[in-house]
């Protein structure tokens, strides 16, 4: 596998249009994705896409799949890319002398503290890197385990699907965001021509709290095992969402956050809405459901592949602020704890199942 950032080249060109068929915008220098999976692929292939730099840093199944079929990018509005393998740059450890001018941190919750280990030791003091994560506190424990480096809050909206082997599927929306910081800015035009326009904020823990009340879904998705837009149309499942975001709210209210309003829909009506009957939900939410078939929480391929699912980094984050603030998350916490031994999990479960489990009651 290469381990040394390539020239900068083009994608083959889109066989659609699509905003990185326009010409590159100038980088500000290399990008190292750290964690190559369905996010790190999608983010460094947009910007390899337009013209970076890019250095995939992953697990063997996936960079295997990258140097046998190179990268596919598509997403829900119809716009593909391919990047051959040939054109790819992979790696399975951040190489000796790596100097990138950008690190995404793409990894999984659990992984975090490895990895920004691993990036203290290889990159110099004060190298860039934006933890690109699930969860709250995943800079924070970046920035301990590699307290030499510039770490940086940020947050993508949208869901990422592996269709197939190299081929990753952009199935949401969404701007991606991040905290507010100065060597962000040069940055911003290339992000934007690249597909991936950044917003940034004086205080992005509000816009985290935002859409972790929407990754509580992902629990919900994994144990239903349907895909996302099917699963929501389905009111049990919503009903157990609406609980575990209801729980969450008032944890935050106890604690003196508001979070962010981060869909159509501010956070306090969502457990309302999800309660509605199905023909309700579907009018009244039309842009929570602009998904596409192929949508499904990274949470499902995580059981799928018998990987640990993320549930510590969404419940989990509940449950520790609740303990912060004396409030009480007991459904997010049996959430988590039903999902902590996935290989006893009876999967798919049906929505009473789900529900029975998150209350503590017989279906």
């Amino acid at each position: 596998m290469t381990t040394v950032w390539p020239a900068a080249a083009p994608a083959e060109p889109a066989p659609q249009s699509d905003p990185t068929s326009s010409p590159p915008a100038g980088f500000p220098g290399p990008v190292l994705v750290m964690g190559a999976g369905s996010i790190g692929g999608y983010l460094g292939g947009r910007l390899a896409a337009a013209g970076a730099r890019v250095l995939f840093v992953g697990r063997p199944r996936m960079l295997e799949a990258l140097g046998a079929h190179g990268l596919t990018l598509s997403d829900l509005d119809g716009g593909q890319r391919r990047l051959p393998a040939e054109r790819l740059c992979l790696a399975t450890e951040v190489p000796v002398g790596a100097q990138p001018a950008l690190v995404l941190l793409c990894v999984k919750s659990g992984a975090t503290a490895e990895a920004a280990r691993a990036l203290g030791e290889r990159l110099p003091r004060g190298s860039l890197v934006v933890s690109m994560q699930n969860g709250i506190s995943n800079a924070a424990i970046a920035a301990a385990h590699a307290p030499g480096l510039r770490v940086v809050p940020g947050m993508v909206p949208f869901n990422v699907v592996e269709l197939a082997p190299g081929h990753l599927h952009r199935g949401t929306d969404g701007m991606l965001a991040a905290q507010d910081d100065p060597v962000l800015h040069p940055w911003l035009p290339a992000l934007r021509a690249a597909g991936l326009p950044l917003a940034l904020h004086a205080d992005l823990v509000p816009v985290q709290w935002g859409k972790l009340l929407l990754n509580l879904n992902n629990p919900v998705n994994a144990l239903s095992g349907l895909p996302l837009r099917t699963e929501l149309l389905d009111r049990g499942y919503r009903r157990c969402l609406a609980a575990l975001i209801e729980e969450a709210l008032g944890v935050l209210r106890r604690a003196g956050i508001e979070p962010a309003r981060v869909t159509a829909l501010p956070p306090r009506w969502l457990p309302i809405v999800l309660r509605l009957p199905t023909p309700v939900f579907r009018r009244l939410a039309a842009r929570m459901l602009r998904i596409d078939a192929a949508a499904r929480s990274s949470m499902a391929d995580d059981l799928a592949r018998g990987r640990p699912p993320e549930t510590d980094a969404l419940c989990g984050e509940v449950l520790r602020l609740a303990a912060r603030c004396g409030a009480a998350a007991p459904m997010n916490g049996r959430m988590q704890t039903l999902l902590a031994d996935p290989a006893a999990l009876r999967l798919p479960m049906a929505s009473a199942e789900v529900w029975a489990a998150i209350t503590d009651r017989s279906p």
